[in-house]
């Protein structure tokens, strides 16, 4: 019953027909039985976004459609404008709400730009502070999962003649590249969704005038694919 109601839920589109038509599977990996033998083990499964503006509205969206579609959720964050995963794995208040409360999975978002560098300067940026947040997750029982971002509207503005798909790409390879050396995490494809939501002509209405943060609707094509990545796989 639980199936036939989400996949009418998806037909009536709570978030939007692109939202369901975008719906992106988590790519096979060590990390995938564990994250969903944990949602399926839960009752009321309890999140934590750790991350910076590009997660803003997401907890918030994402309790709205959990509730939507009859998914008891508990939702936390440690969010700051600009913060990078070397901010977090440095600030006490981040690492205490890791520590102190009982989470179930822990989402953990990189700065917009740093997945997409090349690939020692990422290595050096991002895999360092991301394995001692992967460590104090695992530590506190949480299973620790990757949100992987879009590329800016235009690409990277300091880089001539980049686009979104150009950017997008070095995205997923960063973050994949990261999930590998943190120990095989799950990377929850949000960049993947807006790619295909952009390539089919449906791109509108995803971005701020800024080209890079979320606008209402591409923050609840986020929301639609968490739930995607914890519910629906």
């Amino acid at each position: 019953m639980k199936s036939i109601l989400v996949n009418l839920a998806c037909i009536l589109s709570f978030f939007g027909i692109s939202a369901c038509a975008t719906r992106v599977p988590l790519p096979a990996g060590p990390g995938r039985a564990e994250l969903s033998g944990r949602v399926r083990a839960k009752p009321e499964l309890a999140v934590l976004f750790v991350g910076n503006s590009y997660s803003f509205g997401l907890p918030k969206a994402f309790s709205k459609l959990a509730a939507a579609q009859g998914q008891k959720v508990r939702i936390g964050h440690a969010t700051y404008g600009g913060w990078t995963l070397k901010m977090h794995a440095a600030n006490n208040a981040t690492l205490r709400k890791i520590r102190d409360a009982r989470w179930d999975i822990v989402v953990i978002q990189e700065q917009s730009e740093i997945p997409a560098l090349p690939s020692v300067i990422r290595a050096a940026a991002m895999f360092p502070p991301l394995r001692q947040l992967v460590r104090e997750t695992r530590q506190s029982g949480a299973v620790p999962v990757l949100y992987q971002t879009w590329g800016r509207r235009d690409g990277d503005p300091k880089l001539r003649q980049d686009d979104f798909h150009a950017m997008n790409a070095r995205l997923r390879d960063g973050y994949h590249a990261a999930a590998k050396d943190a120990g095989g995490l799950v990377v929850v494809p949000v960049g993947d969704a807006w790619e295909s939501e952009i390539s089919a002509g449906r791109g509108d209405g995803l971005f701020m005038d800024d080209g890079s943060h979320p606008a209402p609707r591409g923050t609840e094509l986020i929301a639609e694919t968490f739930f995607a990545a914890f519910f629906r796989e």
